[in-house]
């Protein structure tokens, strides 16, 4: 998507992505956690940024995103909030802190909005998250659907499988991305689905779908950034390594310890001579 019409930088916020779903412009996101990486992916024209419980797994150490908690959510939603110029900051709302009802998840967003800066709020299920859906739409913060896989889910789910095999739950799944439209969700994201069960809802919603493993249908795509980048030895199947960071950043810290160790680091250009 295009940065908005005018002198300096526009920020992207949710009618443009509506917009883009309009003029069938695709859209862009990353996963953010920290200042300096939402600079540099807002710098580099992504049009959301978003702080994932993902957090919890890549940046935590924790197995997965279960453990995660809002009060170690705020800070990493603050710090991208304050890295971006440009781009939508999305928090997303982490396991515990929206399903008991839709009080607790209004309570959870406007934490996220107030005290994390975000633009709008992310969490995961279809039907059965419609009244939170529609108790915080209607306090006026954006709100992301999630559908497919969902990491919330996974002991319930068995683990990371892909969703929406078969007729029953592909329509499952297009009734769900039909029930969050409606409650007044901006977009959803679709993880880990055949990419025909994608591309249908993607054409029954009027509102952007955002893949994951969901095939090149959809509206937008979005990846864990350190998939992206290749921070590890693996990444799923769904994502392209567009980089080799990891192995470029164990490189630089070789270099560093080998050069400290010699005696050559540091020069005289990195010394105070007098």
């Amino acid at each position: 998507m295009s940065t908005p019409k005018g002198s300096g930088v526009k920020p992207v916020r949710v009618h443009h992505i509506r917009e883009a779903k309009e003029h069938g412009e695709r859209v862009t996101m990353l996963t953010a956690y920290d200042l300096p990486t939402a600079r540099i992916f807002d710098t580099a024209g992504i049009d959301m940024l978003l702080v994932g419980d993902s957090v919890g797994d890549n940046i935590l150490g924790h197995a997965n995103t279960l453990p995660v908690t809002v009060d170690e959510m705020i800070p990493h939603v603050r710090a991208v909030s304050r890295g971006a110029q440009r781009a939508l900051v999305i928090a997303d709302l982490p396991f515990g802190s929206y399903e008991a009802s839709p009080e607790q998840a209004l309570a959870t967003a406007i934490r996220m909005v107030k005290e994390g800066g975000a633009n709008a709020v992310k969490f995961e299920g279809g039907e059965r998250v419609v009244p939170q859906v529609r108790a915080i739409t209607g306090a006026g913060i954006p709100v992301m659907g999630h559908l497919g896989f969902t990491p919330q889910s996974e002991n319930i789910l068995g683990g990371r499988r892909v969703q929406g095999r078969g007729p029953a739950a592909a329509e499952r799944l297009t009734k769900d991305a039909v029930a969050l439209q409606e409650a007044g969700a901006f977009a959803v994201v679709l993880e880990m689905m055949p990419a025909p069960v994608a591309a249908q809802i993607t054409e029954v919603l009027s509102i952007s779908t955002i893949g994951i493993g969901a095939g090149a249908a959809c509206d937008g795509q979005v990846l864990v950034w350190l998939d992206m980048a290749g921070m590890g030895d693996w990444s799923p199947r769904f994502a392209k390594q567009y980089a080799q960071l990891g192995a470029a950043l164990g490189a630089a810290a070789q270099e560093y310890v080998a050069e400290v160790k010699s005696g050559a680091f540091p020069a005289p250009e990195q010394s105070y001579l007098q």
